[in-house]
């Protein structure tokens, strides 16, 4: 069984149907007794006879007829009650307890059925139907009320209290086992969304529960910057190493490339092997050239992350010198869900990702090679040099491509970083990466290396 059959709301029109039935009960218990101590009457018998069916007659109608469904319905059913409770009013002579008891009927139905605005409104119309009763029915006020219709009304109005308050106990019960159910099944459906978001780049997974995008095979032309990456030497090292530890490698090589391609706004397209595919401009652009901006940025972060990562495989034993080669392209593409109906992937297609991929395959280790129109957007804040043209397989005519050197404001008079490798040595310092506290620390561990070094004798 579903949620949604578990937890199938009450209808409208049913709201309130056995309160409804109580109150009406206790009418015809009342005038019962009216009719023990004065005789019965055909008025007072038709009352008890209309008190009886009148709650089974209200729920048919709103069961089978369109218009008396939903909120017209409360309304329409608050009216009719107020009135009645004015004409028993009336009927029973105005006696004390009689109209306090059908006062607290009408009052606890109407807050069941819609809350306290909805008793202010029984009230008011209960007065407008005693005066309209008074007028045509003409009766004799009673005050005084006999012991017996006292006790009748006092005991039926008990009553009602009683298994009021119990349903509305049960009402309170079922109602609290559906919320549990429902958190159950929001916890549920957290947890799995959580585990298919992996599976989908973050931006799209939110575009997708935002309702910006639709989950149909469409696709739109778009203004791109696509980035290819891969590990020079990772296949002769895979031959090396066992499954095991290959694997760990790799995706801990992915987890810290995803991390910073996140963290400048990229699209993970997809992982093939140690082969990377991101893009920047779908689902949110900041623009062409911000977007070309961004993707260099990531790519030459990621070139300088490598040094990190180098290090921590080499303190595992790796000591390949593994590389990062990275190709870009920016120009048009198809962006959108390709695939069929029941399997979508949501990808780009065009001739920039087919130059950015053989870019990436062109470049040499630690090397980052971008075509022209992608140069022209971000020259102003990424120093490159010009490397000519070069033939592309499947593009007729030469690509004047550019190498990317770094971020203009690291290759100044006072750069941010220092970098360099050795044999036996390697050293990565990125000064706006160090924290206040840690500076001591890290010129400690500089230090304390520049003595080791001075004072071993090398052979």
């Amino acid at each position: 069984m579903s949620l949604n059959t578990r937890l199938k709301p009450v209808r409208p029109p049913l709201e309130g149907y056995y309160s409804r039935v109580m109150a009406y009960l206790c009418v015809a218990i009342t005038f019962l007794a009216l009719c023990y101590e004065q005789g019965p009457t055909l008025l007072n018998l038709g009352v008890i006879a209309y008190a009886l069916v009148y709650p089974h007659l209200t729920r048919f109608a709103a069961e089978n007829l369109a218009p008396l469904q939903g909120l017209p319905s409360r309304l329409a059913l608050l009216v009719l009650d107020g009135l009645h409770t004015g004409v028993f009013i009336t009927l029973v002579g105005f006696s004390l307890v009689p109209t306090l008891v059908f006062l607290l009927l009408i009052s606890f139905a109407s807050i069941i059925i819609g809350g306290p605005l909805y008793m202010l409104a029984g009230w008011l119309i209960t007065l407008a139907g005693l005066s309209l009763a008074s007028v045509l029915i003409v009766p004799d006020p009673v005050l005084f009320t006999s012991p017996l219709v006292a006790f009748a009304s006092l005991l039926s109005g008990a009553a009602f209290t009683v298994v009021v308050a119990a349903f509305v106990y049960r009402q309170g019960r079922s109602l609290e086992t559906a919320q549990k159910e429902i958190r159950a099944e929001q916890e549920k459906t957290s947890r799995l969304a959580s585990n298919l978001s992996k599976y989908l780049s973050p931006q799209v997974w939110e575009s997708i529960f935002s309702g910006q995008q639709t989950v149909t095979l469409e696709t739109r032309r778009k203004k791109l910057t696509v980035f290819f990456s891969d590990i020079r030497g990772f296949t002769e090292l895979a031959e090396e190493m066992e499954a095991e530890a290959l694997t760990d490698l790799l995706n801990n090589y992915l987890n810290e490339m995803s991390r910073i391609a996140l963290q400048y706004g990229g699209t993970i397209d997809k992982f093939i092997g140690d082969s990377v595919m991101i893009f920047f401009g779908d689902p949110v652009s900041q623009g062409a050239k911000q977007d070309a901006e961004a993707a260099v940025s990531m790519a030459i972060a990621m070139r300088k992350h490598m040094k990190v990562l180098r290090q921590q495989w080499r303190s595992q034993g790796i000591t390949r010198p593994l590389e990062i080669r990275m190709g870009l392209s920016t120009g048009y593409c198809t962006v959108g869900n390709f695939g069929a109906d029941n399997r979508m992937d949501y990808t780009i297609i065009g001739r920039e990702v087919n130059l950015a991929s053989r870019l990436e395959s062109a470049a040499e280790a630690g090397e980052i090679l971008i075509p022209h129109e992608t140069y022209s957007l971000i020259k102003d804040l990424i120093m490159c040099r010009d490397k000519g043209q070069i033939a592309v397989k499947g593009f007729s005519k030469p690509v004047q491509i550019y190498q990317v050197v770094g971020l203009r404001r690291d290759l100044g008079a006072a750069p941010t970083f220092v970098e360099h490798e050795l044999p036996g040595f390697s050293m990565y310092l990125d000064t706006t990466h160090i924290r206040n506290y840690d500076k001591d620390e890290v010129v400690k561990a500089l230090e304390q290396a520049a003595r080791k070094l001075r004072d071993k004798v090398i052979i």
